[in-house]
């Protein structure tokens, strides 16, 4: 349970918003550099922390991510024109370049500096990892750039996708930090679990201890959960998940029991597009080799791992279609009769509304995790209000 308070701070995220101050922090991931590849090509619209943005890359290569309204007049700069290393405005023609400058104000007379006067806000970006990453933060306290290893690995061995996910971005960190809920939601049957011998072993610890016993740790970078599970005779299955503040996650790698030297990870952020809806990002990697044509193409997006997306990144199973479910499946195969890890994920969550009253919950010991994390989350936007 959470007090209204700071169930209100935990999840309002725009401008001047204590939660919102803090994760304007932190450099995030804005936009899949392919969305924005080639130089003088159309700007592309963004929403992120409550901001309506506009992205471009200018005649030489640079990326400029500005406030979305032409300071003049405050029309819509997505209507604009990029060319000769700027973003004009169709309106009266103010041309702005990738840090906000106005560099040409054709409607003013040419005698006046009236220009040099105008300022268009702007954020730094940097493209790394297949990703367009951005900060919102004040420009004198800008950190260095996330160094995840997946991001400088060569492209065939890692891949970026993103989708939306409709709610709040805290109900989607809560689920990735969730590994009580695995054996329940993306399990098949029981029957599966205990008879199948073709699945990997911790298919089946997860499927037959049910109720893990939690190490939860507060470390320099964020949480550490480690979840125990019975495993073989005298033996434990401990599944480990590493939250990286604000909202960075790394999964358990999946490890081949006869060579681990062809081990894939995988980690999510989750990035608040406003108070209620998130981007949920995917990034996977393979340090030791390129991915084979079947692993780039599921964990790329494609196939049962995402299935598909619309041209706005929503997937085609979404609450307006309650996500496809099967009740038929649901019965003789899947717990939930909903294809897709990410699919069930996005189920659960969004069902609980787009902000979750989390004043109304009863939380147990597998909640140790979340309630780790909403502990430090709170406590860290608090601080920095504080100063």
């Amino acid at each position: 349970m959470l007090s209204v308070e700071d169930n209100e701070l935990l999840t309002k995220v725009g401008p001047g918003s204590p939660m919102g101050d803090l994760l304007r922090r932190f450099w995030f991931p804005a936009m899949l550099e392919e969305e924005i590849a080639a130089p003088d090509s159309p700007p592309v619209k963004l929403r992120l922390l409550g901001e309506d943005l506009i992205a471009f890359k200018d005649t030489d290569g640079r990326i400029g991510i500005l406030d979305a309204y032409c300071p003049h007049r405050r029309v819509h700069l997505y209507f604009g024109r990029n060319e000769e290393c700027g973003l004009r405005c169709v309106y009266h023609g103010w041309k702005f370049d990738v840090d906000g400058n106005c560099v040409d104000m054709p409607s003013e007379p040419e005698e006046t500096n009236f220009a040099h006067k105008v300022k268009q806000t702007s954020y730094p970006a940097v493209a790394r990892g297949g990703m367009v990453w951005i900060y919102m933060g004040p420009k004198e306290k800008i950190p260095a750039l996330p160094d995840f290893e997946w991001a400088y690995l060569p492209q065939m061995q890692r891949t970026s996708t993103k989708r939306l996910q409709q709610c709040n971005w805290a109900q989607a960190v809560e689920g990735g930090i969730d590994s009580s809920h695995i054996s329940f939601l993306h399990s098949s049957t029981d029957a599966q679990f205990t008879a199948n011998k073709n699945l990997p072993r911790r298919n089946k610890y997860l499927g037959i201890d049910r109720h893990p016993v939690f190490d939860v740790r507060d470390v320099d970078y964020g949480v550490l959960i480690s979840a125990r599970r019975n495993g073989e005779e005298d033996s434990y299955y401990w599944r480990i998940t590493q939250c990286l503040m604000p909202f960075y996650q790394m999964i358990p790698p999946v490890v081949p029991e006869d060579d681990t030297s062809k081990a894939s990870y995988t980690g999510h952020a989750w990035v608040p597009i406003d108070d209620e809806n998130t981007w949920t990002w995917t990034f996977s990697a393979n340090p030791h080799r390129d991915f084979t044509p079947k692993e780039a193409e599921v964990s790329g997006g494609a196939g049962g791992m995402w299935g598909p997306i619309d041209e706005n990144y929503r997937p085609v199973q979404n609450r307006d279609n309650n996500y496809m479910l099967d009740r038929v499946a649901q019965k003789n195969d899947t717990f939930t009769g909903i294809s897709g890890i990410p699919n069930q994920d996005a189920a659960v969550q969004e069902s609980m509304g787009p902000i979750v009253d989390r004043n109304r919950e009863y939380l147990g010991q597998s909640d140790s995790a979340i309630i780790a994390w909403r502990r430090r989350i709170i406590e860290m936007a608090k601080n920095l209000s504080a100063g």
